[in-house]
């Protein structure tokens, strides 16, 4: 959420931030938080006159006569009457602009780029080269398939479509690889992390994922919670409603999680293979730190490079991109996404991305510190970023490591992992 004073400001950089996200219903919010504001302002210096009035009449109450003090009972009647409305109307106000200022979107960094979809996305720098096959290579589910490491269609019979189950050496991938992304993560310092899968709507509010992600959800509605789908969500929230020391900031953690998505609105969209099912695992880094831009920024060179190290011990091609203003989410200031080459695919996928939130997720939750040297309390700053995601990234696993017998050659840093196994 944005400081008000932003809004009152500058409200045209708040309208213009929303409308370069594609959010137009929501840089109206701009314009209804700025009425319903001036709305409580013209109503405070009445009811605080009102209180002075009701204060000095009850002071003076003891110096009159029966017969006055009658007259002033009545008076007083009347003006608590008069206050309890306004004091009403005040709570009302007061609840209509925070309901506003949480549609109102986090201002994009000026360098985001101008877009309106992920095609606009601006391309940073490249890594390793796609490979060139000598034989007629196979998409990964083609290759898991025949294997009999991958089954979607029991899984849809359990769990409808958009759902799979991994057998074998691909079920034992798919947690090496994650175990890998968690334990690198932890040599850099990262505090590890289990966290709850199911969380409150005030958690998913205080993220920046409701109102507005609700559809893409699990709700279990008879007990007010949600099932996640990162684990940013719970693991962001550890310090929501506290006051931290300056001293022990930043915080850095890890999470490896199970997390569930709905993929609301994408029917016939990527519906082969392992690019978009609703249950998958991720590693996810979260960082917490003092209300400083340059450090924020700093941090977020860091996490990148942290998954761009995991990809590199992968041995696989990837990209690093500049999210443009329309693939940017309500919450992050900027982001950047991670993608990998997919053979299948004949084109870079989407596997990690990297956000930057500044004080937007902080003054949601009510995550603050007290500087040492001022004692003053400001909002944190948070980022976070995927350091892997799992099936998604058996995608170029497999794809790119294929040998032309059908086997899928290991990387050195996995075999470890893998009881040593070279090929799979």
């Amino acid at each position: 959420m944005l400081d008000i004073r932003i809004l009152r400001d500058d409200p045209d950089r708040v309208r213009k931030g929303a409308l370069k996200k594609r959010f137009p219903d929501r840089a109206m919010a701009v314009d209804r938080v700025l009425e319903l504001d001036a709305q409580l302002r013209g109503l405070i210096p009445e009811l605080d006159g009102l209180r002075a009035a009701q204060k000095q009449a009850g002071k003076a109450m003891g110096k009159l006569a029966p017969a006055e003090r009658e007259a002033v009972l009545a008076e007083q009647r009347e003006l608590k009457t008069r206050i309890q409305g306004l004091e009403t109307r005040e709570r009302e106000l007061q609840d209509a602009i925070k309901d506003q200022l949480l549609l109102v979107p986090n201002v994009p960094d000026d360098e985001v780029p101008d877009g309106a979809s992920d095609a606009a996305n601006v391309e940073v720098r490249r890594v390793g080269k796609p490979p060139v096959f000598a034989f007629a290579h196979r998409s990964h589910d083609e290759l898991a398939v025949a294997r009999g490491w991958l089954d979607v269609e029991r899984a849809a019979k359990m769990a409808g479509s958009r759902n799979y189950m991994l057998f074998g050496e691909l079920a034992l991938l798919h947690d090496a690889v994650l175990r890998l992304a968690l334990e690198h993560m932890v040599r850099k310092g990262f505090v590890a992390v289990d966290p709850p899968l199911l969380v409150r709507d005030e958690v998913m509010t205080g993220t920046g994922f409701f109102p507005g992600g609700e559809e893409q959800t699990y709700r279990v509605t008879e007990d007010g919670l949600n099932l996640i789908g990162t684990a940013e969500v719970p693991v962001t929230s550890i310090h929501a409603d506290e006051i931290l020391d300056e001293a022990e900031l930043p915080k850095r953690y890890v999470a490896r999680s199970a997390c569930f998505r709905r993929e609301a609105g994408t029917y016939g969209k990527d519906t082969k293979g392992l690019y978009r099912v609703h249950q998958f695992q991720k590693v996810e880094q979260v960082v917490i730190d003092i209300a400083d831009e340059a450090r924020s920024r700093r941090h977020h060179e860091d996490i990148v490079r942290n998954s761009e190290e995991v990809l590199a011990a992968l041995e696989l091609p990837y990209r690093v991109v500049a999210v443009c203003g329309g693939d940017l989410g309500v919450p992050q200031a900027f982001k950047y996404d991670i993608e990998c080459w997919m053979p299948s695919r004949d084109n870079w996928g989407e596997t990690h991305s990297a956000s930057r939130f500044y004080e937007y997720q902080a003054r949601r939750l009510k995550m603050r510190y007290r500087e040492t040297a001022t004692k003053k309390v400001a909002h944190c700053h948070t980022l976070n970023n995927t350091v892997l995601a799992s099936p998604r990234i058996l995608i170029p696993l497999l794809e790119v490591h294929q040998q032309a017998d059908g086997r899928v050659r290991v990387p050195a840093a996995l075999r470890p992992y893998l009881d040593g196994r070279e090929t799979l």
